[in-house]
């Protein structure tokens, strides 16, 4: 997506982690692996935005499509989503568009997503994207909502915060009229995971490890959104570390969820 303009505001950054060792970790991993995921009767639909003829935004030093690395952080959810029991549907899986031949391309591929929401009838739409900004030195993780959705700008906001401390951003949730927020009456976030105009975020943001790191940090913000305050019991939700609704510093992710201080 091109040229958001967005305003700083404080925002109470909401520690996300519990450092675990790495046998643990492992251990859950293992577990994870080799056990039948019981359903928690939740659906999440994940679009990783753009795809196919439609690369979205360019990385300014890589050259690498945002389309790419939407769909690997989108890929990377998916598998955190479903080791804690969610059903999850995307909106595309490979480098494809959802346009229909013959048809207009932008309205045709966004109608198609809007169809595959209707059907999942999600507890949550998420939307993955990658900003771009003329100015090189912005950078951060930034969360949307539709304008006048009450649900969606509650979750966009504590998103934001779990986003904040987990990523090391500044910045505040907005709304915005993006179509794919607005197409159906579900609650959905647009999640502009970086800027693929900033050198710095652009090199992290191409790579698998950083990719995993930003999809924990969205599925710990799914999780406290729709189950915080559940009856499931939190450390099962979060193998590599659970939020925690304290203050402090900010922590760090690692490359495979892992948590570290900085």
């Amino acid at each position: 997506m091109r040229f958001v303009v967005f305003s700083k505001r404080s925002v109470i950054a909401v520690a996300v982690a519990v450092a675990v060792m790495a046998g643990i970790v492992a251990a859950a991993c293992v577990s994870a692996s080799v056990r039948a995921v019981a359903s928690n009767g939740m659906t999440i639909v994940i679009d990783p935005g753009h795809g196919g003829a439609d690369g979205g935004v360019v990385g300014t030093d890589t050259g690498k499509k945002e389309a790419d690395v939407n769909l690997g952080i989108s890929l990377s959810l998916r598998h955190f989503l479903r080791e804690a029991g969610y059903t999850v549907v995307m909106t595309r899986d490979s480098d494809v568009d959802l346009a229909s031949p013959g048809e207009s391309f932008k309205q045709s591929d966004m109608r198609r997503r809007k169809e595959i929401i209707e059907q999942a009838q999600p507890d949550l739409v998420v939307s993955v994207h990658q900003n771009y900004y003329p100015l090189r030195s912005v950078s951060g993780a930034q969360v949307f909502y539709f304008e006048g959705a009450e649900t969606s700008a509650d979750y966009a906001e504590r998103m934001q915060n779990v986003l904040n401390a987990a990523l090391g951003c500044d910045r505040a949730a907005k709304s915005a009229d993006y179509y794919i927020l607005g197409c159906t009456p579900y609650p959905g976030v647009l999640v502009e995971c970086g800027f693929m105009s900033n050198a710095r975020e652009e090199s992290l943001l191409v790579t698998p490890e950083y990719q995993r790191k930003v999809a924990y940090a969205v599925y710990s913000g799914i999780v406290a959104l729709l189950e915080w305050d559940s009856s499931v019991a939190r450390s099962a939700r979060f193998p590599y570390g659970a939020p925690a609704a304290a203050f402090g510093e900010p922590v760090t992710f690692s490359g495979h969820g892992g948590v570290t201080q900085p």
